[in-house]
């Protein structure tokens, strides 16, 4: 098993171009949400929950990886979760599931369009496209950045 401070190294590896980092930081947080917010809208059986229940699944499974693997990094990204979750709450109340679906799914398409317009400036390929798990360590790599320059450590 990997380290945090490994999948960290590695991923920054792929990601030194400004233009990339500055993509990345636009783009992964929003392809987080996308995530979130298609997850939200599949209809959910009463006898389960209610809107937001797939999506709350997902949202533990993806704090369980990143505690795991740092607990420092798993609590900050267990606040950036939440407040997405919230997010994704008040947009579903107002626009409701199919809207909210139309909505994520356009963000996502630009989203990952501007993914990969910053790495064909880079000249490397997606860290996702040999490992599935770099999917999670993007915004874990966001996380860390975001935490240093707040001065809350340097170590993952």
């Amino acid at each position: 098993m990997h380290s945090m401070q490994h999948w960290l190294d590695s991923y920054s590896s792929d990601h030194r171009h400004p233009t990339n980092q500055l993509l990345h930081w636009i783009c992964v947080p929003l392809i987080a949400w996308c995530a979130i917010a298609l997850l939200w809208s599949v209809p959910v059986p009463a006898l389960l929950g209610r809107a937001g229940f797939w999506a709350a699944g997902a949202m533990v499974l993806a704090f369980a990886w990143y505690w795991k693997h740092s607990h420092r990094l798993g609590l900050a990204l267990l606040l950036a979760l939440v407040l997405l979750g919230a997010v994704t709450s008040l947009l579903y109340d107002r626009l409701g599931a199919s809207n909210l679906r139309w909505l994520a799914l356009a963000v996502f398409v630009i989203a990952w369009i501007g993914q990969f317009i910053g790495h064909a400036i880079e000249g490397r390929r997606p860290s996702f496209l040999t490992d599935l798990s770099y999917l999670l360590v993007g915004p874990a790599w966001l996380m860390e950045k975001l935490l240093r320059r707040l001065g809350l450590g340097a170590s993952a």
